[in-house]
């Protein structure tokens, strides 16, 4: 069983599902099905870090160059408020986590603000300066 999703995923995934549907237990890999459940948790928490990142690199931007500001940038923040509205409303246990997961994405935030402004990577603050509130507002734009 191991073997088979080591070396055709799919299939173990469709082989799992009939086991379930027949309720043959015994018959299923329950430690694979572990590994991959928590697989999945982990994959929404750093989907919804990654999306914080870009929120938070955009919000840096629009602040810190301000000269540079246009639509394309709105339009970036837009999507990903709405992004992330759609990962929270679809697991919305992760909102008990959101300060954490605020403070792990700001690190990557700044090294993206850096990167695409040119700006040295102390120029920023060393914690998140927005509100969570904020970052979840289609009318926050920081001045």
């Amino acid at each position: 069983m191991t073997n088979l999703h080591d070396t055709d995923f799919y299939a173990w995934t469709q082989l799992q599902v009939a086991l379930l549907k027949a309720r043959r237990w015994s018959a299923m890999d329950i430690d694979g099905l572990i590994e991959e459940i928590n697989s999945m948790g982990a994959s929404e928490r750093r989907e919804l870090i990654n999306r914080l990142a870009v929120l938070l690199g955009h919000l840096l931007k629009w602040q810190y160059q301000p000269s540079y500001r246009g639509r394309s940038w709105q339009l970036t923040l837009k999507e990903q408020r709405r992004q992330l509205h759609r990962l929270l409303r679809d697991n919305p246990s992760l909102r008990a986590k959101l300060t954490e997961l605020i403070s792990d994405a700001y690190g990557d935030a700044i090294l993206l603000a850096a990167k695409e402004t040119g700006l040295d990577e102390q120029h920023f603050p060393d914690s998140c300066p927005y509100a969570e509130d904020d970052l979840f507002s289609l009318e926050f734009y920081p001045d």
